[in-house]
């Protein structure tokens, strides 16, 4: 009696032997215990225990039966199957292997005609006995060889062509960067791939653009400065001295100067203040330095990162009469704005007229001509005016290329670094155009551009089936491991189909090969 405890499976009324068959599907190898209805019964045909006990056997299951009914009983014990009154029973007795075959043979068969010895007084023609019988030995003795011959070549065309196997494996992904250093020139007519050249367009726009800025220079400066006092706030955790003299500001439009007249200390401490009286500077004399509250809020100089300023009342007393007049560092600093304008306004005016492809090389841009008849201001040095005003106009030039082309050089370059047996993914391929290196006179320009792919190994597929036909499982893993650069933490799958069997099948063309590729 075996130790092993048995599987339970209550039947139903309504179950059926392909119902009960899926059931036996999750317990190979199991001693399995079928319970039949306490009201109604089922698989009462001697056929359906038949079904039932062969699919036990395909998978290595032994069946018992506990029933009351009379017939299934009956059948049961004519083809060996175990059968119990209680469950307990079958706990205590002991299990019947069932019959592996159910149906008698050929030979067992009764003879349906009368032996020829009590025909013999009828027949007109009868064959003598000596050389009938080694005649019909001779047949079954043939037929049974041809029988066992067509069966071996079945079973053998089955083993070999039956099974079949999918391989599944991730392939691991390689990202190759590519550095390469092309050169724009005006003169070149085709992109060329070895010496990493391609044409440039070499373009050309004239624009107009207005500028406007304040004037920064006064006249005189009033003896008369604006006072007040401000309040500084401790940003650290000591105490910080703060010297006569020390200089603060507004931050908003151009900045108004101040500075302390007395020395003062702030108690250490973050968030600590002191009030100090300030005075404007000559600067920011007059009505300048009358400023309003909570204007005064920087401090210059190697305070600054410790205190944080705040005038919490307005300055006053300042008395300007001041005017403002241009200055040359006005000019100069207009001129330097409305030349970027001008630059700015230029790109985007040719950008306008370029192909889909094509790209400005932005280092490029440039002012190639500026007239002095073409940069006109409202007001010369030292005119009075509260503002300074220059129309101007220049020609533009900048190099554009074509990036397709670029493009072209940048993957030769890349397919020239893939390594032996493997291929790039073309939607990896990325490419960037970087900045400018060098240019010269006569309107060449290198320009570096930076590209990665990646990389995966090249598999080819009727030769791993040859490799794999015939294989375990543990032998077949252990070759892709070693002979495919599959992902490191993608162990290659193998489904052998059916799954019994102990190798891949034998015929290459039944090992299906999938092939997918890494997501990281």
């Amino acid at each position: 009696m075996s130790s092993r405890k048995p599987e339970f499976v209550q039947l139903e009324k309504g179950d059926d032997v392909n119902s009960i068959r899926d059931r036996l599907a999750f317990m190979r190898g199991q001693r399995v215990l079928l319970i039949w209805p306490e009201e109604g019964t089922v698989l009462t045909r001697k056929l359906d225990l038949v079904l039932l006990q062969r699919e036990a056997m395909r998978r290595a299951t032994q069946i018992a039966l506990v029933t009351h009914d009379a017939e299934v009983v009956k059948h049961a014990k004519e083809l060996n199957i175990s059968t119990f009154e209680t469950i307990g029973a079958s706990e205590r007795g002991r299990w019947k292997r069932g019959r592996s075959k159910v149906f008698i043979g050929r030979d067992q068969r009764p003879k349906e005609e009368l032996p020829q010895e009590e025909l013999k007084e009828v027949a007109s023609r009868v064959v003598n006995e000596e050389e009938v019988v080694p005649s019909r030995r001779g047949g079954c003795l043939l037929r049974l060889m041809l029988a066992t011959l067509l069966m071996g070549a079945g079973l053998g065309a089955a083993y070999v062509v039956a099974p079949s196997a999918v391989v599944t494996l991730v392939l691991d992904r390689e990202t190759i960067p590519v550095e390469v250093q092309i050169t724009a020139d005006p003169q070149a007519t085709g992109v060329n791939v070895e010496n990493a050249v391609v044409p440039a367009l070499t373009l050309r726009v004239e624009i107009e653009e207005t500028g406007t800025a304040e004037a920064t220079g006064v006249d005189a400066a009033d003896d008369i400065l604006a006072v007040g006092s401000v309040v500084f706030i401790n940003q650290t955790d000591r105490e910080i001295t703060i010297p006569s003299g020390t200089t603060v500001s507004t931050s908003a439009g151009t900045p108004i100067l101040f500075q302390t007249t007395n020395e003062a200390t702030v108690p250490a401490g973050r968030g600590n203040q002191m009030e100090v009286p300030v005075q404007a500077m000559p600067s920011a004399g007059g009505s300048t330095g009358n400023v309003n509250e909570g204007m005064i809020n920087t401090v210059i100089g190697s305070l600054s990162p410790d205190l944080t300023v705040r005038n919490v009342t307005p300055t006053e007393g300042g008395d300007s009469r001041e005017v403002r007049v241009v200055t040359e560092e006005d000019q100069t600093r207009l001129l330097a704005i409305v030349r970027q304008q001008l630059q700015s306004r230029a790109f985007t005016a040719m950008s306008s007229n370029l192909g889909e492809n094509q790209i400005i090389i932005i280092e490029t841009l440039r002012i190639a001509e500026e007239r002095p008849e073409w940069t006109t201001f409202n007001a010369e040095v030292g005119d009075t005016s509260d503002n300074l005003t220059l129309t101007m106009r220049a020609v533009v030039e900048a190099t554009a290329i074509d990036t397709q082309l670029a493009r072209q050089i940048a993957l030769a370059r890349l397919s020239s670094e893939v390594p032996r047996g493997r291929s790039i993914r073309p939607d990896t391929v990325e490419f960037e155009v970087g900045s400018v290196m060098s240019s010269d006179p006569e309107g060449r320009v290198t320009f570096n551009v930076a590209g990665s792919a990646q990389v995966v190994e090249q598999v080819d597929v009727a030769l791993l089936q040859e490799r794999l036909a015939g294989r375990s499982v543990a032998e077949a893993q252990q070759y892709l491991i070693t002979e495919v650069d599959v992902a490191q933490d993608a162990l290659p799958q193998i489904v052998i189909t059916p799954d019994f069997m102990p190798t891949l099948p034998l015929l290459p063309a039944r090992i299906e090969v999938v092939i997918q590729e890494s997501t990281e």
